[in-house]
């Protein structure tokens, strides 16, 4: 059976609708030009925001943009990381499920092929793996965070406690049911087997139902988008060694570091360098007010249409992905979406992190510090600012790496697994009806 109708369920869509963006938004254009039929269902309501799309009436309502059909399900807004999260959640996934099953039972939309249900939380993975049983087709799990290890190592909950032990009992659930699994980092497979899950560890997950498919970036929007919505500063556009960090300014994302490092770049004697940073978040504030007093080298910048970038980032020297090495596993990989915008701007990228399954690394496009330290970062700045051949051979490098992660690349690799997914399903089917 050819498979040609495809539901998504991502929670966090609203902004792709919004901003005609993101992970399931390009999936769907690319398959939409490939002859799919893609439908998206998400919440309501914006993520840590009040803003939303009103439902007066029922459960649902059902938008349209680009080809693409958005189902909009009724739930509370969450503006916090507490109960009103988890409401939230609850709220969302029982309207899915049961807008899920009238959509089908009154013909609204044409009934699926497959469902592809996507994290953060796993109740959208339930629910795909429950409405594709009751539905009799396939189900995917895509999962872009390990819930509930990002739990354990925010100390929101014990990984030996009753609530912890239930958390890891309906995740395994969860990935035994489903009959395919999407990884966004590489090494993700590694957490099934320090599990014991995989079947060669006496589980019952085979590992060839294990795909990996990162997040990536359209490079022709990029490039388009560099020449359409030019970003002309006359601070950015100073004669300098310009170094970017574009992102979120929250403890987790480490960004006084940089401030750290502007300073030991200084102490060394190295001048003319920028850094310029574009974003918000708790922190900006109190960093804005140090740097003033400690590093007049460092820009913040404010928050910046997503549009400009492209632009924004083809004027650096280097690119700056800077964490919190202690908050976050690294081991398993990278898929934050600003390490495919920098790699799309021909750029070198520094990091402060040793990470497993490393982009960086493989491609050549970059350096990774040795140590989380202001003064190991400035060494991998020092190297690069010094050796030109060296920047610029990292910058093709990066243009490389950019073209393996393209949306049209990457939307290959996922209509394999569908194929694959579909195949073994039906057959299975087949087999079934025939032993009956």
């Amino acid at each position: 059976m050819k498979i040609n109708e495809i539901w998504f369920f991502n929670h966090y869509a609203f902004d792709m609708y919004r901003n005609c963006g993101g992970r399931h938004y390009n999936f769907a254009k690319q398959l939409i030009a490939k002859g799919y039929s893609v439908t998206i269902f998400c919440a309501n309501v914006a993520h840590n925001s009040n803003d939303k799309i009103d439902i007066t009436k029922g459960r649902y309502k059902i938008c349209y943009k680009d080809g693409i059909n958005f189902v909009f399900i009724k739930t509370v807004s969450a503006t916090n990381n507490g109960w009103q999260r988890i409401l939230n959640m609850i709220i969302f996934s029982f309207n899915l499920m049961l807008s899920g099953v009238e959509i089908k039972k009154r013909n609204i939309l044409r009934k699926p092929d497959i469902i592809i249900s996507s994290s953060v939380h796993p109740l959208t993975l339930v629910v795909g793996n429950k409405l594709a049983n009751k539905f009799r087709i396939p189900s995917i799990c895509e999962i872009r965070d390990l819930w509930p290890e990002a739990i354990f190592m925010f100390d929101k909950a014990k990984e030996n406690s009753i609530l912890g032990k239930i958390l890891i009992w309906g995740e395994k659930n969860i990935y035994e049911n489903a009959d395919n699994l999407i990884f966004t980092k590489e090494g993700d497979v590694d957490y099934l087997k320090e599990r014991g899950w995989l079947v060669q560890y006496g589980g019952k997950i085979s590992e060839e139902k294990c795909h990996y498919i990162n997040n990536g970036v359209i490079i022709s929007d990029f490039n388009n988008f560099k020449k359409e919505y030019e970003i002309n500063d006359p601070l950015l556009n100073k004669n300098s060694f310009k170094i970017i960090y574009t992102g979120a300014i929250r403890p987790i994302n480490n960004v006084g570091k940089i401030i750290d490092v502007a300073k030991e770049l200084s102490r060394r004697g190295i001048g003319n360098i920028d850094f310029y940073i574009y974003g918000e978040g708790s922190e900006k504030d109190k960093l804005e007010q140090r740097a003033e007093s400690e590093a007049k080298n460092v820009h913040f910048m404010g928050k910046i249409d997503k549009k400009f970038i492209p632009s924004i980032l083809s004027k650096s020297n280097i690119n700056l992905l800077i964490y919190s090495s202690e908050k976050y596993n690294w081991s398993r990989g990278n898929s934050s979406n600003k390490l495919f915008e920098y790699l799309a701007s021909g750029k070198p990228i520094i990091t402060n992190v040793k990470m497993g399954y490393s982009i960086i690394q493989k491609y050549k496009c970059g350096m990774e510090s040795e140590f989380d330290t202001a003064e190991s970062i400035a060494d991998c700045i020092q190297k690069i600012y010094s050796n030109k051949l060296l920047q610029e051979e990292m910058s093709m490098n990066s243009i490389d790496a950019a073209s393996d992660f393209d949306y049209s690349v990457l939307t290959n690799h996922l209509i394999e697994v569908i194929n694959e997914t579909g195949e073994i399903f039906y057959e299975g089917r087949s087999s079934s009806c025939i032993n009956d």
